[in-house]
C-alpha cells in the first residue's frame, strides 16, 4: 500500500528516516555505505515500512540518492514506499530537475523543506512552501510533504500548515520526546481546534546512548532533553526502550503516524521491527 493510499484509508504509517552516504567518502567506503543503504531500503520497503531518504538541511554534500536508488534498488522494491527529501539549499534548477527525476523514477512522494538558512549555501527560495508550489506546477501528481515543529509556537505552526499556499499533502514534525510531551499536546490541541486535517508523521529519534558530546552536537539542531536522557540511560534503559517510550507517549496523546530517525543503517529493519514489536 502506498503512502497516499495509507493516508486515504487512515492506516497507521510507520517510517524509517535514513541519511544517504556523505559525498566526501572515498570510493571504497562510499560503495560499502551505499550497499548498506540499498539493503536497508529494500528490506524496509518489502516489510511494508515507508522510508524517507534525507537531503542535507545545511547544504552539506551528500551523494545523489535518486541516481543511486534508481539504478540499484531493483524492480521488486516498491518505489511508492520510498520518499526522498529535498531542501531549498540547492540551486532552483537542481531542485526542479530533482523533482522531475523523482517522478520519472516512480517515486510517489517528495518531502520538500527549507533547510537551515543560517548555515551553508543560501536557499534558492525563501521558504519550503515556495519550492513546493513550483514543483506542484510541474508535477501535480507528486505527493508533497511539509514540515512542522511542535516545539515552536503551536498556533503559528498550525497556521503555516493551514495556509492556502502551504502546498503540503502531509507533514513531518521535528523530533519530539516523551520527556517533553507538553509542546506536542499543545500542537495537537491547536490542530484539533483549527480542524487541521492533513496527516502528520511525528519524529522519534533513536538515541543510541547518552554520550555527552553526541547530545551536545544534536542539541545544535534539535530540542534534546539531555539531562533526562542521561538519567534514563544511567538507570539501565536501552536505546530501544527509550525509543519505545516516546512512541507510546505519542500514541497516548493521539498521533498514529511516526518516523524513526538515526537507525543504524546496517540493521535498520531489524532495529525498527524490535522497537515496534514493543509498542
Amino acid at each position: 500500500m502506498s503512502l497516499r493510499e495509507s493516508f486515504a484509508r487512515d492506516q497507521s504509517v510507520i517510517a524509517a528516516e535514513l541519511r544517504p552516504p556523505r559525498a566526501e567518502l572515498d570510493a571504497a567506503a562510499g560503495m560499502d555505505a551505499w550497499i548498506d543503504t540499498y539493503h536497508a531500503v529494500r528490506r524496509l520497503a518489502r516489510d511494508e515500512t515507508f522510508v524517507f531518504l534525507t537531503d542535507s538541511a545545511v547544504g552539506q554534500r551528500e551523494e545523489d540518492g535518486l541516481r543511486h536508488l534508481g539504478a540499484n534498488l531493483g524492480a521488486q522494491t516498491p518505489r511508492d514506499r520510498v520518499a526522498p527529501f529535498l531542501t531549498t539549499k540547492h540551486t532552483l534548477a537542481h531542485c526542479l530537475t530533482y523533482a522531475d527525476r523523482a517522478k520519472e523514477l516512480g517515486f510517489e512522494a517528495l518531502v520538500v523543506l527549507g533547510g537551515d538558512r543560517h548555515v551553508g549555501p543560501p536557499r534558492c527560495v525563501e521558504h519550503g512552501w515556495e519550492l513546493r508550489a513550483l514543483i506542484r506546477e510541474r508535477q501535480p501528481d507528486l505527493l508533497l510533504g511539509g514540515w512542522a515543529n511542535p516545539a515552536q509556537h503551536a498556533e503559528q505552526q498550525v497556521e503555516y500548515l493551514l495556509a492556502p499556499d502551504a502546498t503540503a499533502d502531509f507533514f513531518l514534525t521535528q523530533i519530539v520526546s516523551h520527556h517533553t510531551p507538553e509542546p506536542v499536546a499543545s500542537f495537537l490541541e491547536a490542530s484539533r481546534r483549527r480542524n487541521l486535517s492533513i496527516p502528520g508523521l511525528f519524529g522519534v529519534f533513536y538515541y543510541r546512548s547518552a554520550n555527552p558530546r553526541t547530545l551536545a552536537a544534536l542539541g545544535r539542531f534539535l530540542d534534546v532533553p539531555a539531562v533526562a536522557l542521561t538519567r534514563e540511560f544511567e538507570a539501565g534503559a536501552t536505546a530501544e526502550e527509550v525509543c519505545v517510550r516516546t512512541i507510546r507517549a505519542l500514541r497516548d496523546l493521539g498521533p498514529r503516524h511516526f518516523y524513526v530517525s538515526n537507525l543504524p543503517v546496517g540493521h535498520a529493519a531489524q532495529t525498527l521491527s524490535a522497537i515496534m514489536g514493543r509498542t
